[in-house]
């Protein structure tokens, strides 16, 4: 066994046993993008794989001020009072001049930031569609492994279409302020039409109106279609400040995982994205070996120049970068 081959046997093995260091070391070297560290770190997802899979995992996305951290602050501290332990993948915007995060969710989740039984990885969304981390399925596996059996995936929410959290997660769970009559009107109907379950928060705030939100965001989901033949997403109405109806609805995320996993929609959900997570990997793959030609980053410079000046269309520009028939010289 080679000296690489063994690191990453000791790092597994330090992650299973629940080392929290090994645990931010193994996450740092799936984010990393040097060949060595994307080589180390696909042998232990391969090492690790097999033995992960029975983690409830959770998406939670909302519109910004929705109250996101505070309810997870809340529901995590439910959760692990319960005996489980909790790992949050907070994802924040990223800064547009640094790539960095701007938010800074451990300073909004301060029961869980510090509790033992939490682990929260702050990570920058970096471009990533669907306002997730680039690397956040490698990181759910590398949480679980380490014994976190409930993990929380809170998006970004500012507008980016949510769909890869479900792609990655097995309940996705939309967070809604009171005043659903403006709301919906800004809310895009997919968003709406993969949750698997709508949340009223802030209603300790004013329930009268909590309540008339939940009834209009009922009306809304009886007319899309369902994301599972076996569930109808209920509506519910919480307040992670108030710690209120958290209990409910954790109870709803369990009763779904039961149903799924009777009819055996969990195991072929989970197979999908994993189908979705190989192509997802062959693209980022593909640009990544693009970029690391000298010969492809020269002439992506050119041709750079040539559409800014108009010399060429960004559609010609394509064909001049990717067809190794096509001839750069305008």
């Amino acid at each position: 066994m080679g000296k690489g081959d063994s690191k990453v046997l000791d790092l597994a093995g330090a992650l299973r046993a629940g080392d929290r260091g090994a645990l931010a070391r193994a996450i740092t070297l799936v984010e990393s993008r040097r060949p060595d560290h994307q080589r180390r770190a696909r042998a232990l997802l391969a090492h690790l794989a097999p033995s992960v899979g029975k983690a409830m995992r959770v998406g939670i996305t909302g519109a910004p001020g929705v109250g996101k951290s505070t309810f997870i602050d809340a529901l995590g501290a439910n959760l692990i009072a319960s005996g489980r332990k909790v790992a949050v993948l907070a994802v924040d915007p990223s800064s547009s001049r640094s790539g960095g995060s701007i938010l800074g969710d451990k300073t909004r989740m301060a029961r869980l930031a510090a509790d033992p039984s939490a682990f929260i990885r702050p990570s920058p969304a970096a471009g990533a569609l669907g306002g997730v981390a680039a690397r956040t399925r490698e990181t759910m596996v590398l949480c679980e492994a380490a014994g976190f059996d409930a993990l929380l995936v809170e998006t970004v929410g500012v507008g980016q279409s949510e769909t890869a959290v479900a792609d990655m997660t097995d309940f996705f769970l939309v967070l809604v302020l009171p005043g659903a009559g403006d709301e919906l009107q800004g809310l895009k109907k997919g968003v709406i039409e993969l949750a698997d379950l709508v949340a009223v928060n802030k209603a300790d705030a004013d329930p009268a109106k909590a309540r008339a939100a939940a009834a209009e965001y009922g009306a809304a989901l009886r007319i899309l279609a369902p994301t599972s033949a076996h569930w109808a997403p209920p509506v519910l109405i919480v307040s992670g400040l108030a710690n209120q109806g958290l209990d409910t609805l954790w109870a709803e995320v369990e009763r779904h995982r039961a149903l799924l996993e009777a009819s055996g929609e969990l195991a072929r959900k989970r197979a999908a994205q994993n189908v979705r997570w190989m192509w997802t990997m062959i693209e980022e793959r593909l640009k990544q070996r693009l970029f690391d030609s000298a010969e492809a980053r020269t002439r992506l410079r050119e041709v750079e120049a040539a559409v800014a000046s108009g010399a060429v269309t960004a559609e010609e520009a394509v064909e001049r970068v990717l067809g190794a028939d096509v001839p750069f010289s305008p």
